[in-house]
């Protein structure tokens, strides 16, 4: 198996600046999978517990030169993700500014310090006029086939969509009451509609804190609100939607919902939410557009899948 590319100036500021910071507040350890058109990064896919997360990008978005090959037409292999940025942060700042940079990024195996087997690691180097740096990361030993294929069968899992969503294009007022709820319990109550409703409540034995967000686009199946609903209450129109199948409610951990908003430090231009397969998990799609457009960025795919917690459990 080989892996070698080298990475653009944008595809090292998109890692270096946004989607690894980001992805580093969901969790330490991921699995980088790599296939002829994609690199991904994948945390706690083979985990049944958990927020699960993917960052996939062609490899257009990083790359300018991609060379793969693969027996099992993908490689993987887990991470510190800490490592990473610090190995990105390392061969950028002693670069500096030197415009004739490349940054080489390759699997490689070699012998570690004291060590007498050669260990593999994903090596980054530069090589500019004035400079060459190279900085080794230590990964783990590359997947085995069955484990491969248990990886992509949770991967396309993963990549169910539910059949209605919503878009929140202002994260600023949802992020500002998840900061406040996270202090208040530990469950949260999500319930999205057709109607374009979304509506988040936390309640404990001595205080309930909600927090509706009303007319959103919908992506997917739609239906229009009944005359008079629109007078309710927040929790008494979405009751009635929920029994008449125009919404979903789920219960998740607030820790879980909280981790997965920290992708918006990614600077994603919009977030969506669902509801997959009747209640099963919470999706949050976090969409970039293309430079100057109002048009989604089909090369980079960023979302979370938050587990639904048992009922009785809070």
């Amino acid at each position: 198996m080989k892996f070698k590319g080298f990475l653009t100036d944008n595809g090292v500021y998109l890692l270096e600046k946004r989607i690894l910071h980001a992805l580093e507040k969901t969790g330490k350890i991921w699995h980088i999978y790599i296939t002829e058109t994609h690199l991904s990064f994948l945390h706690n896919l083979l985990n049944g517990d958990g927020i699960q997360s993917v960052a996939q990008f062609r490899k257009q978005a990083l790359f300018d030169e991609y060379r793969f090959s693969s027996q099992n037409d993908a490689i993987a292999f887990s991470i510190d993700l800490s490592l990473l940025q610090r190995a990105l942060r390392s061969i950028i700042a002693t670069a500096g500014t030197d415009d004739g940079n490349k940054y080489e990024m390759k699997l490689v195996k070699k012998l570690a310090p004291h060590s007498h087997q050669a260990l593999p690691f994903l090596t980054f180097e530069t090589q500019g006029y004035k400079s060459a740096v190279i900085q080794d990361v230590p990964i783990s030993k590359p997947l085995s086939r069955p484990d491969l294929l248990e990886l992509q069968t949770a991967l396309q899992t993963a990549q169910v969509i539910p059949t209605c969503l919503v878009q929140l294009s202002d994260m600023n007022q949802l992020q500002s009451f998840v900061d406040r709820m996270k202090h208040v319990g530990d469950a949260l109550n999500v319930s999205i509609s057709k109607y374009g409703d979304l509506h988040l409540q936390i309640s404990t034995t001595l205080i309930t804190l909600g927090a509706e967000f009303r007319k959103l686009l919908v992506l997917g199946e739609k239906a229009d609100m009944p005359v008079g609903d629109g007078d309710s209450t927040a929790q008494t129109r979405m009751q009635r939607a929920v029994l008449r199948g125009d919404a979903t409610s789920v219960q998740v951990s607030v820790k879980h919902f909280f981790k997965s908003l920290q992708c918006h430090l990614a600077k994603p231009d919009c977030a969506y939410f669902g509801i997959v397969n009747q209640g099963s998990c919470l999706t949050v799609i976090f969409d970039f557009f293309i430079p100057g457009t109002r048009l989604r960025d089909n090369a980079i795919s960023l979302y979370c899948r938050l587990p639904v917690l048992d009922p009785g459990s809070s």
